[in-house]
């Protein structure tokens, strides 16, 4: 099925609305970020700019901060009703979509404009590369060559993780990824302490699980955004990306990647083309999008990076 008969499938489920008339859904709120704190967010080949902020992600977070402020007022009320103390826990949002999309723009941009909320000031981020079998584990198993296919992550760590967060333990600790090294650090950790929102960020966050019995990691979500773009775009942008880290990430000695970094435009383009058609295509054809009718709402972006539609699940 394309992806253009998928979304007829699933549009029914939501409100389509375009961007202008997404922009004017939060009237005469201000843009607390600086240009240059745009700037510092934006990843590689990703188009933001105060523009992008004020139409697109102001209303966004207003609608997420009014989605936590109300999740926490029912477990008040709920804690009220059972004559027990208010045990309210953070509200969690996930981030989907393909590699290259912009989710990790995206999940870094709503931190900082939510923590500027007042109702929820403290905000982190978790992306679920953490939570990757070590590159020795994946060799052990035999499926290096499909690191971040769904397989590859080590769900269970990421359950207990989601689980433990939403239990409100005063702190939970998630493994830290190096994309330097390509690998989980032994020596590193991600510290979480009682936050108000917690993002999660990564291509797999919205697979069902993976039988009736089990967990799913969605489940831990209270609410969930999936990045989405036609393939030949998202194509186009990791081949950019890649040549972009040639000059840039894959020039450090210490970058795992350090053995491209002296390809021609030619041989960078190849092997850039040969990871999308190899691994992160059928990634994203057989994992990724098909979840994408399981967020709650769907950022569609134009070919030059900048979204264009929103998509909000219908209550």
């Amino acid at each position: 099925m394309s992806t253009d008969e998928t979304m007829t499938t699933v549009d029914s489920r939501y409100r389509e609305i375009d961007r202008s008339e997404w922009a004017r859904l939060a009237p005469g709120v201000p843009n607390p970020l600086t240009e240059n704190e745009v700037v510092q967010l934006r990843g590689i080949g990703d188009r933001l700019d105060l523009a992008e902020v004020r139409e697109v992600y102001v209303p966004l977070s207003r609608l997420l901060s009014t989605y936590a402020e109300h999740t926490k007022r029912l477990g008040a009320e709920t804690a009220d009703f059972l004559g027990e103390p208010d045990s309210t826990t953070p509200f969690v949002v996930a981030v989907a979509g393909s590699v290259a999309v912009g989710k990790s723009t995206v999940a870094r941009l709503l931190r900082e404009l939510m923590s500027r909320w007042p109702g929820t000031p403290r905000v982190e981020l978790v992306t679920t590369d953490g939570f990757l079998y070590p590159n020795a584990e994946l060799e052990r198993r035999g499926i290096m060559h499909r690191k971040g296919f769904p397989e590859s992550y080590d769900r269970r760590e990421l359950v207990r993780f989601l689980t433990d967060v939403k239990s409100g333990a005063s702190e939970v600790r998630a493994p830290f990824y190096s994309h330097v090294r390509y690998d989980i650090m032994p020596d590193a950790q991600v510290t979480i302490r009682r936050p108000d929102v917690v993002i999660v960020e990564g291509l797999n966050v919205l697979a069902p699980p993976p039988t009736p019995n089990d967990v799913a990691v969605s489940d831990l979500f209270d609410f969930s955004i999936y990045v989405d773009a036609d393939v030949a775009h998202i194509e186009k942008w990791f081949v950019n990306r890649f040549l972009a880290l040639r000059q840039a990430a894959f020039s450090n000695p210490n970058s795992y990647f350090k053995v491209y970094a002296d390809l021609s435009d030619e041989d960078a383009v190849a092997k850039a083309l040969g990871f999308w058609n190899d691994i992160n295509l059928p990634n994203l054809r057989e994992n990724v999008e098909p979840t994408r009718h399981r967020a709650n709402l769907v950022l569609r972006k134009a070919p030059d990076h900048t979204v264009e539609t929103v998509l909000l699940r219908k209550l």
